[in-house]
């Protein structure tokens, strides 16, 4: 037979272990919230890096036309001399 003082006791426990059951619960919704933010961070820093590698493709491609086009010039340059 449980006496009262048992179902106190088990009742304290259980309030323990709830408390920190919902403790835990709240530390892991924080935690996959920072989680959540560091892959948003990552997917801009990833897009990011996709735009500025996107651009210096482009600028490379324009200097190659502009050194294309310095070097006809000059090849002109001599011929007309």
């Amino acid at each position: 037979m449980v006496s009262q003082e048992d179902t106190t006791i088990i009742a304290g426990q259980l309030a323990d272990l709830t408390r920190n059951v919902e403790q835990m619960a709240a530390q892991l919704k924080a935690l996959g919230e920072r989680a959540d933010s560091h892959d948003r961070r990552a997917d801009s820093q990833q897009t990011r890096t996709d735009i500025q590698q996107e651009r210096i493709r482009i600028a490379a491609g324009e200097l190659a036309e502009v050194s294309d086009r310095l070097h006809a010039a000059a090849n002109a340059l001599r011929e007309a001399t």
